[in-house]
This record gives C-alpha cells, sequence and structure tokens, in this order.
C-alpha cells in the first residue's frame, strides 16, 4: 500500500532556514531530558536539510561523477537550557561566514521563543571522489546565502 505522506521539512524565512524536530522517548536520558549529543543530530539534520532546500546535498549530483559535500572541520556548541520528553523544537540555520572553500553556519536549537542551544559550525566543500577541498560553487554560495 501506498501512502501520500512526505518526511519532515524545513523552511526558508530570509535568509534562516528552520527545521522542525519532536523529542522523543530514545533522545532522552533516564529522566525525561535530552541527552547532550543528541542536539549535534538535531543540528545535522537541520544542516542536511537546509543543503537538500537549496539544491546542493551530494545525492544531488551524484550522477555527474564528481560529487561533492560538505564535511564539518569545526564546531562549537553552547548549552544554554535542556529539551525534554516530547518538546517540539525548532533549529534554525544561517550562513554568517562564506570563505572559497569553507562557510561557517549558525544554528540555533530552540523551544518557542527560548534558545536551547546555539552551534557555530564550520564546514568545508569537499570533492569526494579526491577527498580535499575545494571551492564552493558560485550557484551553491548563492543560495546559501538566500540570494537565489
Amino acid at each position: 500500500m501506498t501512502y501520500d505522506i512526505t518526511p519532515p521539512q524545513g523552511k526558508m524565512y530570509g535568509a534562516t532556514f528552520v527545521f522542525p524536530v519532536r523529542i522523543y522517548y530514545e533522545d532522552t536520558d533516564a529522566g525525561g531530558i535530552v541527552y547532550y549529543a543528541n542536539y549535534l543530530k538535531f543540528a545535522e539534520r537541520a544542516r542536511t536539510e537546509f543543503l537538500r532546500h537549496i539544491g546542493a546535498a551530494p545525492q544531488n549530483n551524484a550522477l555527474e561523477g564528481d560529487m561533492c559535500g560538505f564535511v564539518v572541520r569545526h564546531l562549537e556548541i553552547d548549552y544554554r537550557a535542556s529539551a525534554k520528553l516530547d518538546d517540539f523544537l525548532t533549529v534554525s540555520c544561517t550562513l554568517t561566514e562564506d570563505k572559497g572553500a569553507s562557510a561557517v553556519m549558525h544554528q540555533e536549537i530552540c523551544r518557542g521563543d527560548e534558545i536551547l542551544a546555539t552551534l557555530d559550525v564550520q564546514v568545508v566543500y569537499v570533492s569526494l571522489a579526491k577527498k580535499r577541498p575545494i571551492r564552493i560553487p558560485e550557484d551553491i554560495r548563492n543560495r546559501l546565502k538566500g540570494l537565489a
């Protein structure tokens, strides 16, 4: 049987991408508080969906021969408050720094208006076949900035 449903999708608000996340039992510890490492998973999902949304996910050029994609080089996270079982969160992603082969994305994980965690993630655009950084193509750079 086929069902007419789609996976969770985010949405652009200007130059910021926002992705929904629901907290399930598997995300929490015995006290019902989200385990700290899971915030990294939530942020990764939002960045992946952001790249998919703008057409820059590695699978989009899989048939073109030289697959390219973003890999995390550096990450800083500041935990401010805890999420709990059954919370509904939003994870935002905004480009804050643009360099030749790398970019920095600022992310916020929020419950309503409350910021639970902030992340600054440096990603590098890499040729997956050659295993080395290459310049981010101009069309992807513009889409990251929300210009296209």
